[in-house]
């Protein structure tokens, strides 16, 4: 993990100097088998929207780390601030392409708390109840943050604001909306639809939907 850790480092710095670019592709080959292009942002939750204010929101990271902390918003704006276009995949079957989010860099909270080497896992939690895992290598991918801000917008409690999870390589119920805390584990959790039956790999790719 060491080692996966590193290459995250290098291509988020590779990123952010511009230095790593994709070539272009068209629409049709950046949507995903049994997926639809759509062009508005469906609403999707467990049927609670918090309202939770941003001088009441905090976001606690522990675990394998060695420095946890309990960042509030004017902790979480102060970190490195980045601005990323990714696309969007929902298991319901749509996606919406070109999606444009600012927060911060997974990987700039991970330098942040400094994982331990027993870290492989991260389990992400919300202000709604719900819960979410990922593999940390997973995470540390260069499109992977925590955003507040969509299309130049602040993040609509609907849509999870003030700030939620994004993981465009990875369905999106693996991006916890209302994110309250990121738990660093030795060991793989199942969250709230992995445990009713939803993948636990969730590729959009290769239609990981249900395990």
């Amino acid at each position: 993990m060491n080692q996966a850790y590193i290459a995250a480092k290098e291509r988020w710095a590779a990123k952010k100097a511009g230095r790593l670019r994709l070539a272009p592709r068209a629409a049709a080959d950046r949507i995903p088998p049994g997926q639809r292009q759509v062009h508005n942002f469906p609403i999707l939750d467990l049927g609670v929207k918090p309202n939770v204010a941003t001088d009441q929101w905090t976001l606690k990271i522990a675990g394998h780390v060695d420095n946890p902390v309990t960042l509030s918003w004017s902790d979480f704006m102060a970190l490195p601030q980045i601005t990323d276009t990714s696309d969007f995949h929902c298991v319901t079957t749509w996606s919406q392409l070109d999606m444009v989010w600012q927060g911060v860099a997974f990987i700039a909270l991970a330098d942040l708390v400094k994982p331990q080497a027993s870290a492989t896992h991260v389990f992400f939690k919300s202000y709604d109840g719900y819960s979410t895992n990922n593999p940390l290598e997973v995470c540390l991918d260069d499109d992977v943050l925590i955003a507040h801000t969509w299309n130049g917008q602040p993040l609509a409690a609907e849509h999870g604001g003030p700030a939620r999870v994004i993981i465009p390589k990875r369905y999106a119920w693996k991006g916890a909306k209302w994110i309250r805390e990121i738990t660093f584990l030795d060991r793989d959790i199942l969250g709230f639809w992995e445990l009713r039956g939803y993948s636990n790999t969730a590729n959009p790719w290769t239609e990981d939907r249900f395990s």
